[in-house]
């Protein structure tokens, strides 16, 4: 008896895996455009959509440091992180700030430093000396336009020709744009 029991929950659980299954596939392939005859204008509308400007990828993401010991610790012997390239920065807002790059596979984490006597100098929200994530772009220059036009105040004002700004997200989150090769 308890077999049976147990033969005919095992059944009832497969088959509601399969269920969801079912229903996560249905839910992939009905969200998914699909269009299996194509007219001169839906051709016209895949061709603009193209022409957009959008986010390609993850450029960096920097976190600023403020434990380097523990930070060290945790990215490098328990994330499993490796140091590919250190740099001490100059200019205003970045004097004396050490960028550490760490590496994992293919994905680079910045962590900066700034040395206590530079504290002072450190920049405004936004420069790298903050916690933030760079995005790549295809095309800044719709998309920084569009931010500005949305009330978004850009750090670098010379987007177009320098390929890069900053903006703080609507949840204080400071994100880069970059279209540097």
């Amino acid at each position: 008896m308890k077999i049976l029991d147990k033969n005919k929950n095992e059944n009832k659980i497969k088959s509601n895996s399969i269920w969801k299954y079912f229903v996560i596939a249905i839910f992939i392939l009905g969200s998914t455009s699909f269009s299996f005859a194509q007219t001169v204008d839906s051709t016209v509308t895949i061709e603009k959509s193209k022409t957009k400007a959008k986010v390609t990828g993850l450029q960096y993401i920097c976190v600023h440091v403020l434990k380097l010991e523990k930070t060290l610790k945790l990215y490098r012997e328990i994330l499993g992180f490796k140091l590919s390239d250190a740099e001490v920065l100059h200019g205003p807002g970045l004097e004396g700030m050490l960028v550490m790059k760490m590496k994992a596979n293919d994905l680079t984490i910045s962590l900066s430093l700034t040395a206590p006597e530079f504290w002072k100098t450190v920049g405004p929200i936004g420069n790298t000396n903050h916690n933030h994530f760079m995005l790549k772009v295809d095309d800044i220059v719709p998309i920084g336009d569009k931010l500005k036009e949305e009330g978004y105040e850009l750090e670098n004002e010379h987007y177009a020709r320098d390929k890069y700004t900053f903006f703080v997200g609507p949840n204080g989150e400071i994100i880069g744009l970059s279209a540097w090769d």
